[in-house]
């Protein structure tokens, strides 16, 4: 079940031109339409469903550098800047507080990790620390367990799924974007070598410059262009409780996770289980996803059923003026792995008792657009002159998000990137580049 996600109401008219189109209403996409739209450039942002009606809604919430990919860190170091105005930016309070996140350590190995990120992250100046003792327990009060250790940024925090990419959206369509629900892009014309239009569901849009940011989708939005774009999606299970006194902040240990929200419940995950359907592209790309699943399989379950035979059946070849893919699958709305989040519940409720009086919401399944070496694509197409593919962002979307989106926006424009994007190409995948996963999803 959809979680309740805040309401974007759509632009009447669609115009029959515009500089840039971008191709998917997650926070990736609305946020380099806002950032374009802030640049004076006409843009169109056209949604297969609803504005945050996937990933984008059903996420953690969490905004970290903690725990980066180092590659990736220069990038979120930028986006925590632009989160913390975002709200004023946007005259709407999208739930951003920096109330510290914490990373539990139960053993050596544990601790052993963490100090070893640390020690890689140190050139970026972070105000990341171990942290032991009382300092660590007021952190967590109530908890009848002590851990080890912990890793600590306070000035990491979170903010509000439901609230953030509808927020972002509106304020694009103030600046002058467009912003068109249920309108799915069926793919791409050329003319002369390069981008030429894309074609939607209600016909054909004139632009110079598309931005595939589509999440899961992008790869098979990609393969009907002929570009290989190795990404697999994971599902991913959340719950969120009602009001409950509990402890502050965000939290990660290897039984669950949580952090406080805005309304004061939480939002609750398991921090070691996620869900990886079998599907075609298992096997297309597995050579790229190996040195991954070594790393993280214990922590996936692996399974074939239904969703190899629907991803086989949707990823046949269509035509621009037949229905596509993405008109047959509005939202994809997967259901929880109860035995995931029942786990870390009973986890939950052992160490914080008061979570025995709080009630469950609602729980909610998503799919993680997951990259082989946890790193997103962030990069021009060489294949195809116009086209821009910001995808894979492996779990950490929403709080590089709007990042992402001010580097895609940068990209469109060909102005000064705001960090250097070329640990994001795509062409790492073919240009002999070893794929080195160095965290999990």
């Amino acid at each position: 079940m959809q979680p309740p996600t805040e309401q974007v109401n759509s632009n009447e008219t669609m115009p029959r031109r515009a500089e840039v189109v971008v191709v998917g209403g997650g926070i990736i996409g609305v946020s380099t339409a806002l950032f374009l739209a802030m640049a004076g450039v006409p843009v169109v942002l056209c949604e297969k469903g609803e504005v945050a009606g996937e990933q984008s809604s059903r996420n953690w919430g969490w905004v970290r550098r903690m725990g980066r990919d180092p590659r990736e860190l220069p990038l979120i170091v930028e986006a925590i800047k632009i989160w913390e105005g975002l709200s004023q930016l946007l005259g709407e309070d999208v739930g951003f507080r920096q109330t510290g996140i914490l990373y539990a350590c139960e053993n050596v190995e544990e601790e052993g990790q963490r100090e070893a990120w640390l020690k890689a992250a140190g050139p970026h100046g972070l105000d990341t620390h171990m942290i032991k003792g009382q300092a660590l327990a007021d952190l967590m009060p109530g908890a009848t367990k002590p851990w080890r250790s912990g890793l600590y940024t306070p000035s990491d925090g979170r903010a509000e799924p439901q609230k953030a990419a509808p927020a972002i959206a509106r304020a694009a369509q103030r600046q002058g974007a467009i912003i068109l629900q249920r309108c799915a892009v069926r793919g791409i014309e050329m003319a002369s070598g390069r981008v030429a239009s894309v074609v939607t569901e209600r016909g054909p849009i004139a632009c110079n410059t598309v931005v595939l940011a589509g999440g899961v989708w992008s790869t098979l939005f990609c393969r009907s262009l002929g570009i290989r774009l190795p990404q697999l999606g994971v599902r991913a299970s959340v719950l969120r409780t009602s009001v409950v006194d509990g402890p502050p902040g965000a939290a990660w240990s290897s039984q669950f996770a949580y952090r406080k929200r805005l309304d004061g419940g939480y939002t609750i995950a398991n921090g070691s289980e996620n869900r990886a359907e079998i599907t075609p592209d298992s096997f297309r790309f597995f050579k790229e996803f190996l040195p991954l699943l070594k790393i993280e399989g214990r922590h996936l379950q692996l399974r074939f059923g239904r969703p190899f035979f629907e991803s086989w059946r949707l990823s046949r070849p269509w035509a621009l003026d037949d229905i596509s893919p993405f008109e047959r699958v509005r939202t994809l709305d997967p259901d929880p792995v109860e035995m995931t989040l029942d786990r870390a519940y009973r986890s939950l409720m052992r160490i914080f008792p008061q979570f025995k009086e709080a009630k469950i919401v609602q729980r909610w399944g998503g799919m993680i657009d997951a990259m082989p070496d946890t790193v997103p694509v962030i990069s021009p197409i060489d294949a195809v002159p116009g086209l821009i593919v910001g995808t894979g962002f492996s779990g950490h979307g929403f709080g590089i998000g709007p990042g992402a989106g001010r580097l895609l926006a940068d990209l469109a424009l060909g102005r000064e990137p705001i960090v250097d994007p070329s640990p994001f190409r795509h062409s790492r995948f073919n240009d002999g580049s070893p794929i080195r996963p160095l965290g999990g999803v």
